[in-house]
């Protein structure tokens, strides 16, 4: 689109001349000079293949120490918890009606959260938020408590 001002007849040259064709080239053709000229794109998801970048964050020493122990604590947990809710394969044909309901609290997920446990006043207030958090655990409530004893130790090593 093009804006601008109309002036009297013969005060200026066209700003923009009419396109004349070349006289020796029918309007299909190029003219020689600009024959070699070309365009190529190249496809981006090509490139990003190409120059895949990650990033790397460095801790010091000390802070890379809590982050393992930390790792540790959590590492610990999950295999205990996954203990704790095991089903025995041996009892799963034996009884219909329990093995049944045995898999519906199997795909039940069960969440300790170690921030909310160090962020509550007192041993006692934990002890009671994961004997709730527990009761469901097929393992007897003497391996319960001794867990969370062994995560009360370790929770307060972080």
């Amino acid at each position: 689109m093009e804006c601008g001002v109309a002036a009297a007849a013969g005060a200026y040259p066209p700003a923009h001349p009419a396109h004349q064709p070349h006289p020796a080239l029918s309007p299909t053709e190029r003219s020689p000079a600009k024959s070699g000229l070309h365009v190529n794109f190249s496809d981006k998801g090509e490139v990003k293949e190409r120059r895949e970048k990650f990033l790397t964050a460095k801790y010091g020493s000390h802070q890379m120490a809590l982050i393992r122990k930390r790792l540790a604590v959590e590492m610990w947990l999950y295999d205990e918890l996954q203990k704790l809710y095991e089903i025995p394969k041996e009892s799963s044909g034996g009884g219909g009606g329990g093995g049944g309901g045995g898999g519906g609290s199997n795909s039940q997920e069960v969440e300790v959260d170690i921030d909310e446990l160090l962020d509550m006043d007192s041993d006692d207030h934990r002890r009671r938020h994961l004997t709730t958090l527990l009761a469901d655990a097929k393992k007897p409530q003497k391996d319960v408590h001794k867990f969370i004893n062994e995560l009360l130790d370790k929770a307060k090593t972080l």
